[in-house]
Formats: structure tokens, C-alpha cells, sequence
């Protein structure tokens, strides 16, 4: 089950009227006719016509990864967390890990090859990804325009079967395999540096 509606792009006559920050959620969000459209209709209707299924499932707005293992019952498949960071140099990375995953912030940069990183403000989110803090998941590159984003995704997930993202709106989940989400993030023109992170990282100078 997928979920189909119509969207169109932002009305010309916004644009110089918005910053930064309110042009990627109106990106998101914004269509004619409509003040507000449904945020995930873009991606669903680019799923569709990659070929690739899904499965949505709604439930109570999750806002961390204690909410979802309390609130989403007995979903089948694995589970994600996704931090949006910032190098210092200004490159910006989507680290999207298994739930249970351990991502050591101080050690990070050093499995991605870069310089040392911080997590990226909301506001740089909206702006980029066009979603809130909370919707975060690799779905949401659909929305940079400018392929600004780096991937970085974990081996567990890339070699699961059954994955579980937020589909842009913190109150649905969509089920999707593995090799469609690979699917659909080359098709947007990413290839994501897979990462074991269960293993030693190599040690790295400090950039």
C-alpha cells in the first residue's frame, strides 16, 4: 500500500520572498492550489515511477528511537537512526545506521575520510533536505536539489532484507527493501559509501 496524491513545484512568485530556511520547507511542502500538501507525495510518486513498492504503515508522530521501539509494534524489518552532520570544512553527510548501531561522534570523521564533524543545525536541514528534526531518513534526499549531501549508510542496512524509514512525516513508516533503496538513492545520483561499523576504523590523521 502506497499513498498517491498530487504535487507541483513552488510557486514562482515565493521565491524571492523566502530565506534560506523557509525555501526548503516551502519546497517541501508547497504546491498550487494548496497551501500545504502532504510532504511524502514527491517521494511516493518518484517510488512509483521507479517501479519499486512500499508498504506505509501510520502511527502517533515519533520523534527519537525510544519512541519508535515503544510505538511501532511488531514491525517486521530493520530500523534506522540518521544523523545529519556537518564536516568542518563545510561537506554535509547523512550517516544512516541501524538502530542499534554505535556511532561514536569523536571517532566518525575518521570512517568517513573527512574533517572533524558536528551534527548540522535544523535550520541547515530544512534548508537542504527540506524536513524538520525528527523526519530525518534517507527518503528526504529526494529534496536536495543540489546534491549536497553525502551518504554514508550502514552495512547492516545495506545487506538487510526489509528496511523502515519515516517516508518524510514522522507519523508513517514505509517499508522498502534493501535493494530498492539502492535503487532509489542511484537513481537520484548517490552512491553511498557503505560502512561496517562494527569494525575498527583505521586510524586516520586528523584533518
Amino acid at each position: 500500500m502506497t499513498l498517491a496524491a498530487s504535487i507541483a513545484e513552488i510557486r514562482p512568485g515565493l521565491r524571492k520572498f523566502a530565506s534560506g530556511f523557509e525555501l526548503g520547507y516551502l519546497l517541501a511542502h508547497s504546491h498550487k492550489g494548496k497551501s500545504m500538501s502532504d510532504p511524502s507525495t514527491l517521494l511516493f510518486d518518484h517510488l512509483n515511477k521507479l517501479g519499486i513498492e512500499t508498504t506505509t504503515h501510520e502511527h502517533e508522530p515519533l520523534f527519537t528511537v525510544e519512541d519508535s521501539q515503544k510505538l511501532r509494534g511488531d514491525l517486521p524489518g530493520l530500523h534506522s537512526k540518521n544523523l545529519f552532520v556537518k564536516d568542518k570544512k563545510g561537506e554535509l553527510w547523512l550517516v544512516v545506521a541501524e538502530e542499534e548501531t554505535e556511532i561514536r561522534m569523536n571517532h566518525l570523521h575518521k570512517r568517513l575520510g573527512c574533517a572533524r564533524l558536528s551534527f548540522g543545525k535544523p535550520e541547515l536541514l530544512i534548508e537542504t533536505l527540506g524536513i524538520k528534526p525528527g523526519s530525518v531518513t534517507p527518503f528526504a534526499l529526494i529534496n536536495d536539489q543540489a546534491r549536497k549531501v553525502k551518504l554514508v549508510l550502514d552495512a547492516k542496512l545495506a545487506n538487510g532484507d526489509v528496511l523502515n524509514f519515516h517516508p518524510l512525516r514522522n507519523d508513517r513508516t514505509t517499508t522498502i527493501s534493501s535493494s530498492d533503496l539502492l535503487k532509489f538513492v542511484s537513481a537520484l545520483g548517490y552512491e553511498p559509501l557503505v560502512i561496517d561499523f562494527d569494525t575498527e576504523p583505521h586510524e586516520n590523521t586528523d584533518k
